[in-house]
């Protein structure tokens, strides 16, 4: 609870939640990331809610209507739904059957029923008979007094609760093709009569329903078991139902379950199954942005080949292929066209030899795309003097950035192609510093992300980029505008702004600098600073994760065990030497102590793994040189809540099903693989015509 109500503190005061996680453990009882992003969002939660009693509770003074035990109901209700039942009564409404029936004065008829006394019915309605009330029988006026219990059902506060439970607990979501959609719609054939229970149905198949109904493919519905669900209201509405079967006059009785049935049919399911619908929507678009949330972190730390010389090229084979050369860097030094794919390809190879040699190559990156596979084997064919290593690298959203401001501000003189092959060379390099360039959504890694809550998706992949972007750190003299802005506490101009100094000003020397900066004030270097690293400063504190307000203390541990800043930075044994107990404070307490002396030990460590070069199987290269049976390596390209596909490198992605994951029931595909992954998967089926490849991890 403390640590709770420290988070939201800090939070309002503007802190991000990288820096509270990293360096306000203190005070959130060291509470990680997901924790915090977890108290912000209740904290908006919360806020929509009460934003919204605001809203009712000014409609209902305006229309003088408020009274205390409403107002009291209104402030005690945790939830949106709550709130919104207690309301339907005095929702201003289009003019309803029971507003018609009211206006003709059968709303004192409608009571006398609801209180199911013995009298007769046909008596008490023929007395509101009138010309004047403008109804003209006695039937019209029953007619109009069921109208009216049909609303008062309908705004029943326990009876739309009790509804509630029966739709979430049983009720069925079903599909079925429209009629003259059958060949329009083949895609979603698996739907064209399909039922579940929709409690229990995953996230895919509701999204993929949803996608039909909203290309006017498939029909949907989500209602529960109407019998059940009129026994229910039946139960709350009416007394007693032993009594009423024999004392209580019959057509007093019938007609209230004639109202039920009505408010029922044409009120209350259809108010519930809208509801539902949308809650099932926003679980199954929780669950699709959650798994995707997974994949992107997986991929933004994908293991770095780290400051190579790097040649890359961006495959084809009508256009040719674009090469690329850039420095440990990242920079184009060099760009040129081959085209190893006609009759004589000398020519080709010896570009390419000419390149390497030239520019002291170490790796050579190949787009995933077309051509990618029979460019590998073009490249693997030249021999060269020096080991280099040759990557198949994915190239999802290149042909995106490289059309976008940023790569046409880099490079104004240059097409899309050879912005293209840079961006597949740097992703090489460094995923994460390339691949913030993008938007999330076009790289590939998602499921139904374009169906999704847009604005839940954009901020849980913001969340995963930050979180990812400050994790590994920055250095703050080589970074693009596009990574210091992911910084904790930056923002698109200030990022623009360091750019900007270094350009004209040199390089960063020392963290101070950096309150040189256009708008850098000391808030925003509070939440920065241990962030960004100085490759080569003065003060070697500026280049580990440790931050500034700690550098007094980290003086007095090298002080205390009579040593400099730099003897004790890598210096384990002396690091292991020093007891913590005596810096504590009430400020700095063992958690970040402890923070201090990991970074001492290994200052500015890159949490992400070694990178591993990766091969496809060199006798496959098409989907027809697949059997079933024969074991191959893949790179897992994209989990979902069904599976993994995994690319074996024939130019179409192979799926490997849930079921197919491993020797034993697996609940979550996340729980066994990650995006970029590499596996041993077994061919299963192969269906050439559509293109579809199924595999198993099963034994591998």
């Amino acid at each position: 609870k403390a640590g709770v109500s420290a988070v939201s503190q800090l939070l309002d005061q503007g802190c991000t939640i990288p820096f509270i996680a990293r360096y306000r453990k203190e005070k959130t009882g060291s509470l990680d990331e997901v924790a915090i992003a977890g108290i912000r969002d209740q904290m908006e939660q919360l806020s929509t809610l009460n934003d919204r009693k605001k809203a009712v509770i000014k409609s209902l003074k305006e229309r003088d209507l408020l009274n205390t035990t409403l107002l009291a109901a209104i402030q005690n209700a945790g939830l949106l739904t709550e709130l919104e039942d207690i309301y339907e009564k005095y929702r201003p409404k289009k003019i309803t059957l029971a507003q018609i029936a009211k206006d003709k004065g059968l709303e004192p008829l409608a009571d006398l029923i609801l209180k199911q006394k013995d009298q007769d019915l046909f008596l008490e309605a023929k007395k509101y008979v009138s010309a004047q009330n403008r109804v003209e029988t006695v039937e019209e006026a029953i007619s109009g007094a069921k109208d009216v219990i049909a609303g008062i059902i309908n705004e029943d506060v326990d009876t739309r609760a009790s509804i509630r439970k029966l739709f979430v607990h049983t009720a069925l979501i079903q599909s079925k093709v429209k009629k003259g959609k059958e060949d329009e719609g083949i895609k979603f054939k698996d739907y064209f009569d399909w039922s579940e229970i929709a409690c229990k149905a995953p996230s895919h198949r509701i999204l993929a329903m949803f996608r039909g109904q909203n290309q006017s493919v498939l029909l949907i519905h989500v209602l529960p078991d109407q019998e059940k669900a009129l026994q229910i209201i039946e139960k709350l509405i009416i007394k007693d139902q032993s009594r009423s079967a024999h004392v209580i006059d019959s057509s007093i009785t019938s007609t209230i379950q004639s109202a039920i049935k009505e408010s029922y049919k044409r009120l209350l399911s259809k108010s519930i199954e809208k509801e539902y619908i949308n809650e099932l929507k926003a679980k199954a678009d929780e669950t699709a942005i959650h798994v995707f949330a997974e994949n992107l972190n997986s991929l933004l730390l994908s293991s770095p080949l780290g400051q190579k010389r790097i040649l890359a090229i961006d495959p084809g084979f009508r256009t040719g292929c674009k090469v690329v050369c850039l420095d440990a860097q990242g920079s184009l030094v060099h760009h040129d066209v081959i085209f190893p794919f006609q009759s004589n390809d000398t020519k080709a190879k010896k570009i390419i030899l000419n390149l390497v040699k030239k520019y002291g190559t170490e790796a050579i990156a190949i787009g995933n795309g077309t051509a990618g596979r029979e460019t590998e084997v073009f490249i693997k064919t030249i021999g060269f003097d020096s080991a280099i290593h040759i990557v198949m690298v994915d190239e999802s959203g290149a042909s995106i950035y490289s059309a976008s401001k940023s790569a046409r501000d880099e490079f104004p003189d240059h097409d899309i192609t050879v912005r293209g092959a840079v961006s597949i060379g740097r992703r090489l390099m460094d995923p994460l510093s390339e691949l913030v360039k993008l938007d999330p959504k076009s790289i590939g890694v998602g499921q139904y992300q374009h169906d999704v809550d847009q604005k839940l998706l954009k901020n849980s992949l913001d969340d995963v980029v930050i979180s990812c972007v400050n994790q590994v750190g920055v250095e703050a003299n080589t970074a693009s505008s596009e990574l210091l802005c992911r910084v904790s506490g930056f923002n698109k101009t200030i990022a623009e702004n360091m750019v900007k100094f270094r350009n004209e000003k040199g390089l960063f020397k020392s963290r101070k600098d950096f309150l040189k900066v256009a708008r850098l004030g000391p808030k925003a270097f509070k939440q920065a600073a241990g962030f960004l690293r100085i490759h080569g400063a003065k003060n070697p504190l500026d280049r580990s994760g440790i931050h500034p307000e700690s550098y007094k203390l980290v003086e007095k541990m090298a002080k205390d065990v009579r040593l400099d800043i730099k003897g004790l930075m890598h210096n384990t044994p002396q690091i292991e030497k020093i007891d913590l107990s005596q810096y504590l404070s009430e400020s700095v307490g063992m958690p970040t102590l402890k923070d201090i002396v990991k970074e001492l030990k290994n200052p500015g460590r890159d949490p992400r793994k070694e990178f591993q070069a990766f091969s496809f199987d060199e006798k496959i290269h098409g989907i027809k040189d697949l059997v079933p049976g024969m074991k191959v390596p893949g790179i897992v390209t994209n989990v979902t809540a069904f599976g993994a596909f995994v690319d074996i490198g024939v130019h179409r992605d192979g799926l490997v099903h849930i079921s197919h994951m491993a020797d034993y029931f697996v609940k979550d595909p996340n729980k066994i693989v990650m995006v970029r992954q590499a596996v041993m998967v077994t061919i299963l089926e192969i269906d050439v015509k559509r293109e579809r490849i199924s595999l198993s991890m099963k034994g591998n």
